[in-house]
């Protein structure tokens, strides 16, 4: 079935960023899992509770900033930090 141009164009530009998205979560990625290392290395624990509170409140407000729902952006951010501490506590294994 053919599409429309316009809704062409909206699929592509959507596949684009979600390209994006996933590439940009791989370097985020990379990156905490240097941090699990280091952390296991120097006895730190997995989770720093204080840390994680400061970034939901720091992303609620740039969510809000960016007229997105922050309630959405909390729910994202708990999800990748539930995955990042799941790194943190292999690397401490």
């Amino acid at each position: 079935m053919d599409q429309p141009a316009d809704l062409a164009q909206f699929r592509s530009s959507i596949d684009n960023i979600d390209a994006a998205l996933i590439h940009i979560l791989a370097e985020r990625f990379r990156i905490t899992k240097a941090v699990g290392a280091y952390k296991a290395k120097h006895g730190l624990p997995p989770a720093d509770k204080a840390r994680e509170a400061e970034q939901i409140e720091r992303l609620r407000r740039l969510a809000e900033s960016a007229n997105l729902d922050p309630e959405f952006s909390e729910k994202f951010l708990r999800f990748i930090v539930a995955e990042v501490i799941r790194h943190h506590e292999q690397a401490r294994s």
